[in-house]
This record gives C-alpha cells, structure tokens and sequence, in this order.
C-alpha cells in the first residue's frame, strides 16, 4: 500500500499511518460482507525508533471486519534487508476462515515452502515481484525470467510433495496436512514498459492456472474455486499416505540444526 521505495525521503514516516490503512479495509469488509487480504502494508513497528527497521505485512480480514491472522514477511529478498526486518523464527501458522483453513505469504516467501503440515489448503500471497528482480545479467538470457519463475514456482507449489524445514505443529502424517494446495497469487501491475510483472493467478491441481492476468496491466478476476480438487490429488497422488507409511525412505525431517526430529 505504500510502494517500495524505502529510501524517498518520508517513506518511514508514511509508514507510521500503517493503522488507518487497515481500519479503512476493516469497514470496507464489513460494510460489503466480504473477506479481503489487502496488499501489504509496510509498517513502523510500536515503540520503535526511526533507526529501527520496518515490517512487511499483510492481514486475513473476515466479512465481519475482524482480523482474522497477522503475518510478517519471514524471508527477505536481498536488497529489503537493510529496510525491514523479518519475522525470524515467530511461529508461521495456518488459521481458519470462512474460506477454509489458510495461510498467507508474502512475495518472495514463494521460494519456500510452509505450511502445508499445518493443514493450510488455501494460500494466499500479495506480492510487489518486478520482472526487473533477475538484474541485468539475468536479463540477458531472458528479459521475461521473472515471469518464467513467477509461472514455474505457481505452479509447482501447488503440486508440492516436501515441506520447510520447521513446522511447528506436528508432521505431514497426520490428517491435516495437505501436500497439495490452492494458491492465490496477487502482484503488482503497472505502466508497461517500467518491469511491472502482473500474472496474478489462482492456481490448483491437475490444472495449473485457473485464472491468470497478463503482464502488468490492471485488473480483476472472480473465480469459483472448489477445494474438493485438493482431495481428489492427494487421492491420486498419495503423498500423505506414503509420508505416513513406515517404509517410506524420507524417514526423517531435519530442523535448523540439522538435528532429526
């Protein structure tokens, strides 16, 4: 909501206002009977100083106007680093909702996999991702890259059969973990010609893309999406049953010490 461009003078500052953002999505989800994950909104943290770094969020707000989940960008891409600070080692939990059981990423989280053990069967993504992030090398060999990663990573972590490094509520045996999931991924368009990448997408099972917005230019897409395909997937794919079974060969997860679980 406030653009990436930490180092114009008055970004911090604006990035104080972060509260009004949300209390005016709050109204606008009550009053229209809807829930919304608005863009991200980087913020000042309570109580910080103006040489304390930033968060990144974003919020799961229900049709009644309640917040639902918080969630902070936990991996940073490189150049954020010297502006906002991650969520380290905070829990990273899925939530219920009117939509079913969720969780949310931010942008270049999509490089990574969670959770998917913590029953998540829906999530949703805002993102500020550039077809100017590959750099001019990268660009060299292919001026599109970005879109490429953008549609392969989509994709794939809809289809994904391994999970991150440290769940914190249990394993991918149980019956609530889901190795196949619905993925809502919502960027940034623009002028073209000024790298904005676009390609918001809904994306499933079986079928890829459901919906997909090209390029940068502005829009909006509705879509029913039936959950039901998520089932019919790990039916025929049998990820969580072979996870569960004791002659599986991936018989152990490692944490962040390299430690089996």
């Amino acid at each position: 909501m406030t653009s990436w461009v930490p180092d114009t003078p008055g970004f911090a500052e604006l990035c104080d206002q972060w509260e009004k953002y949300l209390e005016k999505y709050q109204a606008l989800a009550k009053e229209n009977n809807v829930c919304i994950v608005p863009g991200t909104i980087v913020a000042r943290p309570p109580g910080a100083t103006a040489e304390d770094k930033l968060l990144n969020q974003t919020y799961f707000i229900d049709n009644t106007g309640k917040i639902l989940n918080q969630y902070i960008k936990k991996n940073l891409w490189h150049p954020e680093r010297q502006h906002l600070a991650s969520s380290m080692d905070e829990p990273h939990v899925a939530f219920d909702s009117p939509l079913g059981r969720c969780g949310m990423l931010i942008c270049w989280d999509l490089a990574f996999r969670e959770l998917i053990c913590d029953g998540a069967k829906l999530i949703i993504i805002p993102s500020f991702w550039t077809l100017n992030d590959c750099g001019p090398e990268g660009a060299k060999w292919n001026p599109a890259a970005e879109a490429l990663l953008l549609d392969s990573f989509l994709t794939t972590r809809c289809y994904e059969n391994t999970c991150g490094a440290y769940y914190l509520n249990g394993d991918c045996t149980t019956e609530k973990a889901y190795a196949l999931v619905a993925i809502v991924f919502v960027n940034a368009g623009g002028p073209p010609g000024e790298g904005y990448a676009g390609l918001s997408q809904v994306t499933i099972p079986f079928v890829g893309p459901i919906t997909r917005l090209g390029g940068s230019a502005e829009g909006m897409s509705i879509v029913d999406l039936d959950l039901s395909v998520l089932d019919v997937a790990e039916d025929n794919y049998k990820i969580r049953k072979d996870l569960a079974s004791h002659d599986w060969h991936y018989d152990y997860r490692h944490d962040r010490k390299n430690e089996k679980l």
